[in-house]
């Protein structure tokens, strides 16, 4: 069994992260603010997922997981640039396939025996889902940052408190 370190402990919480975020990303109807704001962490945690994984080797040697992470940096940073540009077919196309990729590896991970993951899962099951959940409860705290703030007309935040959620205020006549 692999040891575990820093950069293994920080790169399964990314992962974790990128797992939790994923399907809120692609299955949520809305794309708009809350969406490139997680966008972007999830970008970011799926870059050092990817990066930092080059530092996990067995034996010294590098696997087919090692290709997975090279070609998903390569597809993330395509859906990214597609965004940017509007092209949302073509940025949906490689984040889905990006997140396809990072469940099936997260699969590999945790049913493969021998591997890091299997072993704490056998050694210290309460540990792994107090990670597990830790990470689950701070995607829910910055979702629920994002959706509690607001900007107001000058494109200056508001506090929390003066966020007016009532349906009057979501019409586009109101806001006229």
């Amino acid at each position: 069994m692999e040891h575990w370190n820093v950069l293994l402990v920080s790169h399964v919480v990314a992962a974790l992260f990128v797992l939790v975020i994923g399907p809120a990303q692609i299955l949520r109807r809305r794309r708009d603010r809350i969406h490139r704001t997680m966008g972007y962490l999830w970008v970011a945690a799926m870059y050092y997922v990817c990066l930092s994984s080059f530092w996990i080797v067995s034996g010294g040697h590098f696997s087919w997981l090692h290709g997975l992470s090279a070609f998903t940096l390569v597809t993330v940073t395509l859906g990214l640039v597609s965004a940017i540009r509007r092209n949302i077919p073509a940025h949906r196309g490689n984040m889905v396939g990006s997140y396809i990729g990072t469940a099936v590896a997260f699969g590999f991970a945790v049913a493969v025996p021998g591997r890091a993951i299997p072993g704490l899962l056998a050694a210290d099951p309460g540990t792994a889902v107090f990670v597990a959940l830790l990470v689950a409860a701070a995607v829910a705290a910055v979702y629920l940052s994002l959706f509690r703030g607001g900007i107001n007309g000058n494109g200056r935040r508001r506090p929390f408190a003066a966020v007016d959620r009532s349906p009057a205020s979501r019409s586009p006549a109101s806001r006229a």
